[in-house]
């Protein structure tokens, strides 16, 4: 190990037409297996800078044109709107995204575009919950859910974004009594990874869970015998629909591999690039022709909240001020 660590890297014979370079903010561990099946279809090195998406869309805008990034990839589609807003991105003119990913999950003038659909859905321990005690994401906030559930930080995108559909769906006061709701019977299991929230839910530590709908289908991938499900909410008469958010990419305006990029692009949106997500990620392809892991909810039997992804951009600072002032953690 010593010996690695000391000896100095070396020079890629690779020209540099033949990189990119990453900024992700998705996990590595869920990218890298697409990411390198890119480069053993076309060659294209990869060089991948994983962080958290807000730290990313911020040193995007502090590096300007000095960045040495060439493609931002996400999970948020509000972080993706940001970068887009800010200048950050390239509009991107390809028949290839017009053909293969539906106008409401991308930008209009397709600086980002979206590579997989996630939900933002319950998970429940199936010895202790019933699923005809569950509805709606907002009776998560009812007292009878005291010390029964596990709910994501205040840090998280997936609860800023879930949070921000909640208001445009129904007003500041009602997202803010479910809000205290939450917080009141979540207590102290409050965690910083979806994952967390899915194990303690599995091992009986609570009863319930709110977590993207991937996580539950990874788990059972692993421990199939776990005593967990997922359930939709939100699918009663006049009830907002699921929430959902996707992950995307967006090409940096000032790269100088614009070429590469597309073609990173192109190959993400194509079906065999959307097969990969939803097999190796158990995400929702969003290319209307490529379908599902068969273990997830059929897509066509739920509906999806009518909120405008480009709206989470600009839904997402008074959602921040909301949250801080139910002091979630």
């Amino acid at each position: 190990i010593a010996l690695i660590l000391t000896v100095p890297a070396l020079p890629s014979p690779l020209s540099a037409a033949d990189k990119l370079t990453i900024y992700s903010g998705r996990s590595e561990r869920l990218i890298k297996p697409v990411l390198d099946e890119f480069t053993k279809k076309s060659g294209i090195h990869v060089q991948l800078l994983s962080s958290g998406t807000t730290e990313l869309v911020n040193r995007l805008k502090a590096e300007g044109d000095r960045t040495a990034a060439d493609v931002l990839i996400t999970n948020d589609a509000g972080s993706l709107e940001l970068a887009r807003t800010a200048g950050v991105l390239r509009p991107l003119s390809m028949r290839e995204i017009d053909r293969a990913i539906p106008s409401q999950f991308r930008a209009p003038d397709n600086a980002w575009v979206g590579l997989s659909g996630r939900f933002w859905i319950i998970v429940y321990n199936t010895s202790m919950v019933k699923p005809n005690q569950l509805g709606s994401l907002l009776d998560l906030a009812d007292p009878k859910w005291k010390d029964k559930i596990a709910i994501p930080n205040s840090g998280s995108e997936y609860l800023q974004a879930g949070v921000s559909v909640i208001r445009a769906t129904h007003g500041d006061d009602k997202t803010k009594q479910f809000l205290q709701g939450l917080k009141d019977n979540a207590g102290s299991q409050v965690y910083q990874k979806s994952s967390q929230i899915v194990d303690a839910v599995a091992k009986g530590q609570v009863a319930l869970g709110i977590v993207n709908h991937y996580y539950i289908y990874r788990h059972l991938a692993k421990q199939p015998k776990a005593p967990i499900m997922a359930f939709m909410p939100d699918q009663q008469d006049g009830g907002m629909g699921a929430i959902m958010n996707v992950a995307g990419i967006g090409v940096v305006k000032s790269t100088k591999h614009l070429d590469s990029a597309k073609l990173l692009v192109e190959f993400l949106v194509a079906q065999a690039g959307q097969k990969l997500f939803a097999d190796l990620d158990k995400e929702y392809p969003l290319h209307p022709e490529v379908k599902a892991d068969p273990a997830l909810v059929e897509r066509k039997s739920f509906r999806a909240a009518q909120v405008p992804l480009t709206k989470l951009a600009e839904l997402r600072e008074p959602t921040l001020l909301l949250i801080e002032q139910v002091g979630l953690r």
